[in-house]
């Protein structure tokens, strides 16, 4: 079966074979329309960007660099693992997540279970 794009219902409708390949034939005008658009659209982010040589020479930056201070903790050898170097908030996060985890696989099991019982009819 052909199909054509109903103008009126904005809908597929059925067809016979000559107007669904020519759409010339039809009142309403249907086909395919140019891949690409007339003219290109506009820019959203269409801010000049500032090149290095025109900031002069000194860079801002959003804040202090703290990798050196990072290298040094993380790169000392005292027997702590690497993802608690950083203190409390490592500490915090690790549990959360084994609790999360530990309790993900507890109700995981407890679902399976209740899945495997029979229904009472």
């Amino acid at each position: 079966m052909y199909y054509k794009f109903s103008g009126f219902t904005q809908k597929l409708t059925g067809s016979a074979p000559t107007p669904a390949y020519s759409p010339q034939l039809v009142v309403f005008v249907q086909g395919l329309r140019p891949g690409v658009p007339a003219e290109s659209p506009a820019m959203v982010f269409a801010t000049p960007t500032k090149m290095v040589s025109e900031a002069g020479a000194t860079v801002e930056y959003m804040g202090a660099n703290r990798v050196p201070d990072l290298q040094r903790i993380f790169q000392t050898s005292d027997g702590i693992p690497i993802h608690l170097k950083r203190g409390v908030p490592d500490r915090l996060l690790y549990r959360t997540t084994m609790a999360l985890t530990v309790g993900g696989a507890l109700y995981c099991l407890v679902a399976l279970y209740i899945a495997a019982q029979p229904s009472n009819k």
